[in-house]
């Protein structure tokens, strides 16, 4: 049973991405999810590719795909906002499968948000037609596994948004 008091923790994720032969995270790190990139840098199945701007991981992420590899995308709903071009030309234009699991900055499961990163963030995708799902434990983590599905049936990217922050 899932309590909100649980928290996600990184193997979650990572066990994942790896059931779903992810090939690489196109990322940039921050201060909040360190310990999840050292995790992810250590993990042999998996290639970090450390980004300077988060508008340039579509860009990464469609030349992996043409490549024949198997990317997913990992950066804050602030980036969102920053990658708008670059989802609509390579991701929505062309048809890419890319699952963007996507920091819920500023979210608040109880209460008013005030922040607006989170208040935008699910219209925007919405607006865009990209379908989201929220996870927020490591009981949710399998609804990468859905999103990945989605993204192979639909040919369109899926966000998954992280709603929480990591356990240690």
């Amino acid at each position: 049973m899932t309590t909100y008091d649980s928290v996600l923790h990184p193997p979650a994720i990572i066990a994942e991405l790896k059931k779903n032969n992810i090939t690489h995270v196109v990322w940039l790190p921050d201060s909040e999810t360190n310990f999840m990139y050292q995790l992810l840098n250590d993990e042999d199945s998996l290639d970090l590719v450390p980004v300077c701007r988060e508008g340039e991981t579509m860009a990464i992420a469609a030349g992996l795909w043409v490549g024949g590899k198997k990317p997913v995308v990992l950066i804050q709903n602030t980036g969102i906002f920053e990658s708008g071009d670059s989802i609509r030309g390579l991701g929505l234009d062309i048809n890419q499968p890319l699952v963007m699991l996507i920091g819920y900055r500023g979210w608040t499961r109880r209460g008013p948000t005030p922040d607006s990163a989170a208040r935008y963030i699910e219209p925007i995708l919405h607006t865009w037609g990209i379908n989201c799902y929220l996870i927020e434990t490591d009981d949710d983590a399998d609804r990468i596994s859905i999103a990945c599905e989605e993204a192979e049936r639909t040919q369109k990217p899926v966000g998954v948004l992280v709603g929480t922050e990591f356990g240690v």
